[in-house]
């Protein structure tokens, strides 16, 4: 069985998007870790650092999902036909 190729158009767009996607996955799990964080019930020191932690985790995640979205934005420029 053979496959056709994508269209020139999809591919040329193909990594762009996967970037977009990566970002928005990227978004999610640290919107996932605050609301995990925020839930537990779990009082004291440690379970104060333990939320310090999960939110630093979480603005990790945040600024990689910029990242991503501005690379792709650059990607996508670069990309358009001149």
């Amino acid at each position: 069985m053979t496959t056709i190729p994508a269209a020139r158009s999809e591919r040329r767009h193909a990594p762009a998007a996967g970037l977009r996607a990566h970002s928005t996955a990227l978004r999610a799990h640290a919107d996932r870790l605050r609301a995990s964080a925020e839930a537990l019930t779990w009082q004291g020191p440690e379970a104060e650092a333990f939320r310090r932690q999960v939110e630093t985790l979480a603005d990790r995640c945040t600024t990689a999902a910029d990242g991503l979205t501005l690379s792709a934005t650059h990607l996508e420029a670069y990309e358009r036909p001149r």
